[in-house]
Parts: C-alpha cells; sequence; structure tokens
C-alpha cells in the first residue's frame, strides 16, 4: 500500500508540474505517465548494471 500510495503521489505532482509548465491538463497527464515508465525502465537498467559490480560487497 505504501509503495502504491508513493507513486500515486509522484503521478499526481508530475501531472501538476506539467500542467503547470504546458498549461495542459492532457498533456501534463502525458508527462507523468512517461516520467513513471522511464524511471521504472531505468531503475530496471540501474539494478542490472550494480548486480555485475562486485566491489564493495562481504565476501
Amino acid at each position: 500500500m505504501k509503495s502504491t500510495l508513493w507513486a500515486s503521489l509522484g503521478l499526481v505532482v508530475m501531472c501538476g508540474v506539467g500542467l503547470f509548465f504546458t498549461g495542459s491538463i492532457a498533456l501534463g497527464g502525458q508527462m507523468a505517465l512517461l516520467n513513471a515508465g522511464l524511471g521504472l525502465a531505468m531503475y530496471a537498467v540501474y539494478e542490472r548494471i550494480w548486480a555485475r559490480i562486485s566491489w564493495g560487497r562481504d565476501g
């Protein structure tokens, strides 16, 4: 529930930022969804890169 609420808050805030800069709720919403999708994809890439790095781990 905590994660879902956090993601929802992020979408609402990004939609508001998009609305502020573009003046369009539709464009702001598209920007929010694009941001969420890119964030998810970048996190997956980030995790795969860090999984290959061995320094800083015990053992």
